[in-house]
């Protein structure tokens, strides 16, 4: 399965450097090109690659960590989808500001739907700080959480796996009103930085 990433700021960042410390290959891109990227492609080593947006594009999953108001130019003219994964990372929030758009009822994950027919939508790494996000996921005997959600239950399952893969504990929310539970502003699981805690292992019992 070919990885890309379209945005290289925090989030986006952070989602490359957990591909990368857990050895899987992927594309990054910007809207400024793959020249402006190379100091991030020289820290994370020769599994992350610089590429054009469209390039990216063309990936079996595709993360999107765009700033809002970016969305539909960073979109423009890279489709058709044709049902591959678009991972929503993204938050209605205009920034520097931090205030939230008016999606008019909406959740976040239909607006990106809409501006990406044919993709089969995720809503997952958009809930943590990119902090905590690019962190080593083992942390207090367990994991971190992180959420999904969306319509699509076969794209769901292939995320969960990838989350499950990076080392984090995947937790199924449902579907895209369910979403709203972690979109920020706003959704009460947005930010909070949960741990799923191992099993503890039984005692074994010893004679004395």
């Amino acid at each position: 399965m070919k990885i890309a990433i379209i945005g290289a700021g925090e989030i986006g960042s952070a989602i490359a450097r957990q591909l990368a410390r857990n050895g899987i290959d992927a594309a990054i891109a910007n809207s400024r090109g793959p020249q402006t990227l190379q100091p991030l492609v020289d820290e994370l080593g020769p599994r992350i690659k610089a590429v054009e947006l469209k390039e990216a594009a063309q990936a079996d999953l595709v993360f999107l960590a765009v700033n809002w108001n970016r969305l539909p130019d960073a979109l423009k003219d890279l489709g058709p989808w044709n049902g591959r994964i678009l991972v929503d990372a993204n938050n209605a929030v205009r920034v520097p500001s931090f205030e939230p758009v008016d999606l008019g009822g909406r959740a976040s994950n239909e607006v990106v739907a809409e501006l990406a027919p044919g993709a089969r939508v995720v809503k997952a790494f958009n809930h943590l700080a990119a902090a905590a996000l690019e962190a080593d996921p083992k942390v207090a005997g367990g994991r971190r959480v992180l959420f999904l959600s969306g319509k699509d239950a076969d794209a769901k399952k292939t995320v969960s796996e990838l989350i499950a893969r990076l080392g984090f504990t995947p937790i199924d929310l449902g579907g895209v009103n369910e979403g709203r539970l972690v979109q920020f502003p706003g959704g009460p699981m947005a930010i909070l930085n949960l741990v799923n805690l191992d099993e503890p292992q039984p005692e074994t019992a010893t004679e004395g």
